[in-house]
């Protein structure tokens, strides 16, 4: 690969993860806020209907296609960049891998799961939320964070690297 079109990866990943820190932070700040202040069913049924709705959104794809793209730049990064920005950019291909995907993965998609399978207007469902929101909500800026550190760290990487042409 060129470093023209590592440029051009790296920049669309740049953006990808933003957009990807962005969708976070509007949970974080107001959205899982609003579902809480519904009371009653009304917020879980909300919570499981955005679970559901996410799944054909061009946010699963930059999510996801993120997911996919960060272990092979991070690779490419470690076996063909130069020191001055491989570190950088496996940097924030780390962080996007475990602050992102396997937060994600391990922690926020179980917990929607569980969301799914419960009758939103059970006593089951009330108790449920009640753990749900402060737990979901806790792991939320975890990954807030780490996908702004990956674009950051990915952003660094690529000025350097495009300094070093």
């Amino acid at each position: 690969m060129t470093i023209f079109w590592l440029l051009i990866v790296l920049h669309v990943a740049i953006v990808a993860c933003g957009l990807v820190a962005g969708v976070f932070l509007t949970f974080s700040d107001f959205v899982m806020k609003s579902l809480v202040a519904t009371q009653g069913p009304g917020g879980i049924e909300a919570m499981q209907i955005i679970n559901r709705k996410v799944m054909p959104t061009v946010f699963m794809v930059l999510l996801l296609g993120m997911s996919a793209l960060a272990p092979v730049l991070g690779l490419y990064a470690y076996m063909a960049v130069p020191a001055s920005a491989s570190g950088w950019i496996i940097a924030g291909c780390f962080a996007y891998i475990i602050g992102v995907f396997m937060v994600t993965a391990v922690f926020n998609v179980p917990m929607n799961q569980q969301l799914e399978g419960l009758d939103n207007t059970t006593a089951a469902a009330a108790e449920y939320w009640q753990h749900y929101v402060p737990r979901w909500s806790m792991w939320n800026p975890v990954r807030t964070a780490a996908a702004a550190a990956a674009a950051v760290c990915l952003l660094v990487g690529s000025s350097r690297l495009a300094g070093a042409i």
